[in-house]
């Protein structure tokens, strides 16, 4: 078995167990309001989190692409109308292609 398959299968082994770990939680635990606010808000600060650096890095390093900050934008906007997440999706990269097309990328 390789180095790969190693790392692969140690990775899955703890996912599972950290998984295994929040379903034994006891009730009372997550009783406390604190803890269940922490909950709550921990996945949709990760979330931003993880959008705000897909969205204005590439690599290793900040890169201001204009094609896909109007993308971000226009997925903000259709979020704000409260449109069904397909459609938000869809005005995002539509909006980046257009743009990318036009040569503004």
């Amino acid at each position: 078995m390789t180095g790969t398959w190693v790392a692969v299968l140690a990775t899955a082994a703890g996912c599972y167990a950290l998984k295994l770990a929040g379903l034994t939680v006891p009730p009372r635990l997550l009783a406390s309001p604190r803890v269940r606010r922490f909950a709550e808000l921990v996945p949709v600060a990760l979330l931003a989190a993880l959008a705000a650096v897909q969205s204005a890095t590439v690599g290793h390093g900040i890169n201001v692409d204009p094609a896909r900050l109007a993308g971000v934008g226009a997925a903000l906007a259709a979020l704000a109308l409260r449109a069904p997440f397909l459609v938000v999706i869809l005005a995002a990269a539509a909006t980046a292609a257009v743009l990318r097309a036009a040569g503004v990328a």
